[in-house]
């Protein structure tokens, strides 16, 4: 391992939805993962392993997860930092290996400690590198610290001061003031503070004071007058626009006398007015409490299911809700404390119409249910009708192809016969056939644990194929980046596939061991037990196969042989005449090989020539013995390779 990246903090900005943040450093143990939460008034809260978060990913080079119980929420920051033990681990036996894995272990931590110290340092209140400070270390005493501020001096050197100031009163000649008390200048009514220690002398104001440098201003009189004006005029235009309402009202007022002698001329049409106020005045109640009523049981269009009604109170059996996200209606179930949806989706919708546009047909099956007999039964099937209804493209699908179901339906025994021999796809082995009975020999069944097809034999289960069938592919990836899984499309486009246990793995040309280098179970990917590519450019090679059978030939059963097997060492060949075998030994004369594989040709005991075709694979096994004074001379424009 080298540490490559001075990253050792990662930070991110909460939604209340999102739980999972990634950290892009490595970490030896779960436990070297800080998680804090800092809330928007800028509390900070550590946050504990396992019960708040879990951490994935140690030992990678690239980092891992954090997936937090809860999400932070909006407003908040989560920060994931290293924070590695300040411990020193690496026991060194004299006379015991001093192996580059623990060199290397040891310096990797020193430096994760280092980055981290480094980070604090960072973050501290530091001198310049050019800085004539010479008192950096701060010697005053607690008594002396207490209630004090820290500062600097005249010197620019780490000093404490008295805490601010206390209100002195009035200025007064021939006083002693410590630095930043504070007095009142009665001439101006300005309040100063003192910046210097001092007697006072001379007189107000203190602007123009002997000691007028001494006291810094605090608050300037006129200003605050000025202000006080400012509010008194806005209070002046305030009376000014009640009398103005004053006005109104009178104004108001004569118009309610005429309003009255006019009622006294219609008292009549006044008593029937007050009737009908009344009425009114009952209707809008009523108008409100039932606004208010139907405010409670229809609580308009909301995102998700509310679990309060407008008013903040509890929910009310039947209220009702549009959900925006689904496009339906919701009413609330009080006894079951959920709501339930009302209308239909679109999807759902869509089957109505398709119910409705097939309305004849299911008005021609209405005709035909007796109703002393069936309308029970269907009763009974109302689920199951649910469920023709919710899949009526289906059905619809199937009355096309009635003929084909009338097939099928004439043919149930071998149908069912065939169910009883497939049992379809399953995690685990079957013990018994669909419809109860034994299995038999010869049954089937997909394993979905394996990916594999099974055949029932005597003996019980047994793969009944490969998914490769016996072939090989080869797939080559170059890998630029860091990264420990190899899948998908390699170099040339392939999609890498393959047999759990039926393939090889190589890692620029040296072959990797399976289980150890490699895990290779999965059938779509390849996983290194350690990252490549992150030093530079790595060619993975991956070969695979299926499994496959070698056929067990005996010499009788091949055609136009010889009635009786050769000599030792000896090969079949084609004789002059190209119709019939015969055996020949390879030694003593020429050879050519046309995609051949020639053995027990361990000696060339006489001149030979071996004659390679470019357009076949010509092979030889090995190992092969060339006699003194005997030249094996090898022509043609192909490759001949001894194995």
């Amino acid at each position: 391992m080298t540490i490559s990246t001075t990253i050792i903090k990662n930070s991110y900005s909460g939604n209340n939805s999102t739980t999972v943040f990634a950290y892009t450093f490595e970490i030896a143990a779960n436990t070297e993962i800080q998680v804090i939460i800092r809330a928007s008034n800028g509390t900070e809260t550590v946050k504990s392993l396992t019960t708040d978060y879990t951490v994935s990913g140690v030992g990678s080079a690239t980092g891992g997860n954090v997936t937090m119980v809860s999400p932070p929420a909006t407003g908040e920051t989560l920060v994931i930092r290293r924070v590695t033990p300040k411990t020193q681990t690496v026991d060194l036996v004299e006379n015991d290996p001093f192996t580059a894995e623990t060199v290397e272990g040891a310096f990797d931590k020193a430096i994760a400690v280092t980055q981290e110290v480094q980070e604090e340092v960072d973050r501290s209140i530091k001198l310049s590198r050019t800085n004539t400070m010479t008192s950096t270390e701060f010697t005053v005493d607690a008594a002396t610290r207490a209630n004090k501020i820290l500062a600097f001096d005249n010197n620019g050197e780490i000093a404490v001061t008295q805490e601010l100031g206390t209100f002195k009163g009035n200025w007064a000649a021939s006083t002693s003031y410590s630095a930043r008390d504070i007095v009142k200048d009665t001439s101006t009514n300005n309040i100063f503070i003192a910046n210097t220690a001092h007697t006072s002398s001379g007189s107000q104001p203190l602007t123009t004071n002997t000691d007028s440098a001494k006291w810094d201003l605090l608050v300037d009189a006129a200003s605050a007058t000025s202000s006080a004006s400012a509010a008194a005029t806005s209070a002046t235009n305030a009376a000014n626009s009640a009398t103005a309402a004053a006005t109104s009202e009178t104004n108001a007022g004569n118009s309610a006398t005429s309003a009255s002698t006019s009622a006294s001329n219609a008292s009549t049409s006044e008593t029937n007015a007050s009737n009908s106020a009344t009425a009114a005045s009952n209707a809008q109640a009523a108008a409100e409490a039932a606004l208010d009523t139907f405010d409670d049981k229809f609580l308009g269009s909301k995102a998700s299911d509310p679990t309060l009604d407008n008013d903040g109170n509890a929910l009310t059996d039947g209220a009702l809700y549009f959900n925006t996200t689904s496009d339906v209606m919701k009413v609330y179930d009080l006894g079951n404390t959920q709501w339930k949806q009302l209308t239909p989706t679109t999807s759902q919708q869509t089957n109505i119409d398709t119910v409705a546009a097939n309305d004849s047909n299911i008005t021609s099956v209405a005709g035909q249910i007796t109703p002393t007999n069936n309308i029970a039964t269907v009763a009974a099937n109302t689920t199951s009708i649910g469920q023709v209804g919710g899949s009526i493209a289906n059905v619809n699908l199937v009355g096309g192809s009635i003929a084909s179901v009338n097939t099928a339906a004439n043919n149930l025994a071998d149908i069912n016969a065939f169910a009883n021999i497939y049992l379809g796809p399953s995690s685990s082995a079957p013990t018994q056939d669909p419809d109860g009975s034994a299995l038999d020999v010869g049954d089937l069944y997909f394993d979905t644990t394996q990916n594999e097809l099974k055949v029932y034999k005597s003996s019980g289960w047994a793969a009944a194929g490969s998914t490769v069938n016996g072939t090989s592919d080869r797939f080559t990836y170059t890998v630029s980046s860091s990264t420990t899984t190899i899948t998908g499309a390699d170099d040339n486009s392939s999609v890498l596939a393959y047999d759990a246990g039926f393939i090889d793995v190589y890692l620029n040309g040296v072959k990797m061991v399976n289980g150890s280098d490699v895990t290779v179970t999965s059938g779509n990917s390849v996983v290194f037990a350690s990252a490549i590519g992150a030093s530079g450019t790595d060619t993975v090679d991956i070969i695979t196969y299926g499994t496959f059978q070698l056929a067990n030939i005996s010499i009788n059963d091949l055609t136009d042989t010889p009635a009786a097997l050769g000599s030792a060492g000896q090969v079949l060949q084609v004789n002059a005449g190209a119709t019939a075998l015969e055996f020949t030994t390879l030694q003593g004369g020429n050879i050519t090989t046309q995609g051949n594989f020639f053995s027990n040709y361990n000696s060339v005991s006489s001149n030979v020539t071996s004659t390679v075709n470019n357009t076949s694979n010509n092979f030889l096994k090995g190992p092969i013995t060339v006699n003194s004074g005997v030249t094996w001379t090898i022509t043609g424009t192909g490759t001949l390779e001894i194995i």
